[in-house]
């Protein structure tokens, strides 16, 4: 693998790694509808306020979110949307994953 090749895939990687824990995956899905704030995720989900900013910070500097400051408030936004196209085929997989279980039980 050339050195070029190698530092997309893990650039790629990383935008993955950013999207694979289960918390920030649901922030990036609820971006999708349009921005937030912080304080929003923080009423949504079951963590403080530290851990909602250290989850849509990893999101930012994966290049997935962008911010911006109003006030007191910082509002988050997906810089580009189709980061979630993905997940319909990871959607499929697990209906696959779903129906190949299932066989077996038969």
């Amino acid at each position: 693998m050339k050195e070029r090749e190698k530092l997309l895939y893990e650039a790629k990687a990383k935008v993955l790694k950013a999207l694979a824990h289960p918390t920030r995956l649901w922030m990036a899905e609820q971006l999708a509808d349009g921005e937030r704030c912080v304080c929003e995720f923080v009423d949504q989900v079951d963590a403080d306020f530290s851990t909602i900013s250290k989850h849509l910070s990893v999101l930012k500097q994966a290049g997935i979110v962008a911010d911006e400051k109003r006030g007191k408030q910082v509002y988050y936004h997906l810089k580009v949307p189709c980061v979630l196209k993905f997940m319909s085929c990871v959607e499929a997989v697990i209906e696959t994953q779903i129906k190949a279980q299932s066989t077996l039980l038969k």
